[in-house]
């Protein structure tokens, strides 16, 4: 059986994948709208195929990143902590700020993305999160310096 982290981290590339598919989708249709000859300029001031282009190609840089983070979370492999290990990647954190506890799901990529796993309802967070940040490190019943305190590390 999978253990709680493996099944969020499952959910998470699902989310990723289901976003690269619709990405797909709608750069197949930008694509198509800025070749398509009824998007021929009727004067010099008609940019609707100039802009569809670049719309397309925004489209293709999102879905180029969207690949990159589903390999790198398809490789990634989850390490386990102690209840004496810092916080770093692939730590499913536990914090508690006035009473409210959250959980935190810290990955090479994807964050932004709500998972829920029987009790566990976390939130991707990357190293480029500020939060991140003030995490990393961290043990357990530490502080952090927006007042949160490190309550479980798994």
């Amino acid at each position: 059986m999978l253990s709680a982290k493996a099944q969020l981290l499952t959910k998470v590339i699902a989310v990723l994948r289901e976003e690269h598919e619709e990405f797909a989708r709608v750069l197949a249709d930008t694509s198509a709208a800025a070749t398509d000859p009824d998007s021929k300029a009727e004067s010099k001031y008609d940019t609707r195929s100039l802009e569809m282009s670049y719309l397309a190609a925004g489209q293709a840089k999102q879905a180029e990143q969207l690949v990159e983070a589903l390999d790198l979370l398809e490789k990634f492999e989850l390490p386990e902590f102690a209840v004496s290990d810092p916080i770093d990647l692939g730590a499913l954190v536990e914090l508690e700020l006035e009473g409210v506890w959250s959980f935190y799901f810290l990955l090479p990529a994807g964050g932004g993305i709500e998972v829920s796993e029987g009790e566990i309802s976390a939130t991707t967070l990357t190293p480029e999160s500020p939060l991140f940040s003030l995490m990393k490190g961290k043990r357990i019943g530490e502080p952090l310096e927006n007042g949160a305190t490190v309550s479980e590390v798994s």
